[in-house]
């Protein structure tokens, strides 16, 4: 029997495999957005869940079916939450990771390491066709480096520093990293859900 389809709303193969990884145990097969012919979907909400959930609807509608989006943003104390959900645009419209690497340790300069404190959080929405929707949340804490270490990750991943491991999000092998991360936290709520979502189509917030 072939496994059920599960949509994610991402051209990022990286983030593809990251999924795959962290919701194998629902048994669905993982497709990104190559060849659905899946028109570019605008992210202007003012919130991740805004983002995901948009995100999730147009994939799950225009493909007829379930799509996965996420939204995830790194949060700053001290620069007041920033960028947050601006983070993939950080550096303005069509910014590299580089780039916005490059801005963030800009505006940390003078900013001593124990107020470098900072956080990834993402949030998951799961979209039927028919317009239900699932959603969950998750964060990790972290600190700001203040220069890129590690080859590993995409993103902010070589400027985020994870005490527990004593690394970088970039530096840490991808299984540790999706043990511990704001994805990873976010999947291991909305899995025990998932299945029984996408088969009986219930709406949960």
């Amino acid at each position: 029997m072939a496994r059920p389809t599960l949509i994610i709303a991402t051209r990022n193969r990286g983030k593809v495999r990251e999924f795959d990884e962290l919701l194998a145990a629902a048994g669905m097969e993982l497709r990104g957005l190559e060849d659905t012919g899946v028109p570019p979907v605008a992210e202007d909400g003012v919130t991740y869940l805004d983002n995901a959930r948009t995100k999730a609807l147009a994939v799950a509608r225009f493909t007829g079916f379930p799509a996965l989006a996420d939204d995830s943003g790194l949060e700053v104390d001290a620069l007041g939450g920033a960028p947050g959900v601006r983070s993939a645009r950080f550096a303005g419209p069509g910014a590299t990771d580089a780039d916005n690497v490059e801005l963030l340790l800009q505006r940390m300069a003078s900013v001593p390491w124990e107020r470098r404190t900072a956080r990834f959080r993402c949030v998951i929405v799961v979209a039927r066709a028919d317009g239900r929707t699932l959603s969950a949340e998750g964060t990790c804490e972290g600190i700001i480096t203040e220069r890129p270490r590690g080859a590993g990750g995409f993103g902010y991943d070589p400027v985020f520093y994870y005490p527990a491991a004593a690394r970088t999000f970039a530096e840490l092998p991808a299984g540790e990293k999706n043990r511990v991360s704001h994805r990873a936290r976010a999947c291991e709520r909305i899995l025990p859900r998932l299945v029984e979502f996408l088969g009986r189509g219930q709406t949960e917030s």
